[in-house]
């Protein structure tokens, strides 16, 4: 029997968090004067970056938050940039602070992240807030994972006691996502490049997290049919087209409920980013 999957869409999704994120902007300005604040450093050119900080200073403005973006040129000084977080972390009008990753190679990526107060830190990257995380008592979820479990809820998926497998082992989806699924009560498996065969697996997963960066990497052959299907990847193609990790036609025919790319965790990335900077204002408002 060939069934269609359930599609998974994050786009609307984010638009209903998202009207809610502008209620709780306008009571916490009501009640406290207080405009949750998101500070954005971009370094560099690269142009998959300069949108997704585009995207997000819009989306800050769009739920009616305070926001700023600071540019860089890649070969700036790294202690240039790390005094202006320096300045961010003392500012009371920023409650969150993003430095747009990957940083250009003379950069010490965690040398940076680590100069963000754990306080402001809503991509949920420095390491108090990693070790946090891991004993299951976050204080900032990194947007992407928290977008997936989001979906999770919204679909209806109960992870406890189901096997999922992570393919990437990545700090920013991978290992985070892992972290939250077994938080959650499921089996997990993390796979990633060295990984001896893979589809043993895949094949064994109820719950599938693709975060490789690879276009069509996963194939319908690799999915337990009825799996749940999460592709965090976003790919252009030579055509200029958008794919994620997982090739979505094929695999729409084998799994229950599958997210879409674009459409799909790309959205819900940025919704959460906004949930992180509001939560924050919250807090250092006694809220």
């Amino acid at each position: 029997m060939i069934m269609t999957a359930q599609i998974i869409d994050g786009k609307t999704l984010a638009q209903t968090l998202r009207a809610g994120f502008k209620k709780r902007v306008e009571a916490l300005m009501a009640a406290q004067g207080v405009r949750p604040g998101l500070a954005v450093i971009l370094v560099g050119e690269d142009p998959a970056s300069i949108v997704y900080v585009n995207n997000k200073v819009r989306a800050c403005e769009e739920a009616g938050l305070y926001s700023e973006k600071w540019r860089y040129p890649a070969d700036v000084a790294p202690a240039v940039v790390l005094e202006k977080i320096a300045g961010l972390n003392a500012d009371p009008k920023v409650h969150g602070i993003l430095v747009q990753l990957p940083l250009p190679a003379h950069f010490d990526e965690a040398a940076v992240l680590e100069a963000i107060s754990p306080q402001k830190d809503v991509d949920g990257f420095h390491a108090e807030n990693v070790g946090a995380l891991a004993q299951g008592k976050p204080r900032f979820i990194p947007c992407t994972p928290y977008g997936v479990m989001k979906m999770f809820a919204q679909g209806g998926i109960d992870l406890s006691g189901r096997e999922a497998v992570v393919i990437g082992r990545s700090n920013i989806v991978g290992k985070p996502m892992a972290l939250l699924l077994i938080n959650a009560g499921a089996t997990v498996t993390v796979c990633h490049s060295r990984t001896r065969d893979l589809k043993a697996h895949t094949r064994r997963a109820d719950i599938l997290v693709a975060a490789v960066g690879k276009p069509h990497f996963v194939t319908a052959d690799m999915l337990k049919p009825g799996a749940v299907v999460i592709d965090v990847g976003i790919n252009r193609l030579p055509d200029g087209r958008l794919c994620g990790d997982v090739d979505f036609d094929a695999a729409k025919e084998v799994a229950r409920q599958i997210t879409p790319v674009p459409g799909g965790v790309g959205p819900m990335t940025i919704a959460m980013l906004l949930a992180n900077t509001i939560e924050a204002a919250e807090r250092e408002a006694g809220q």
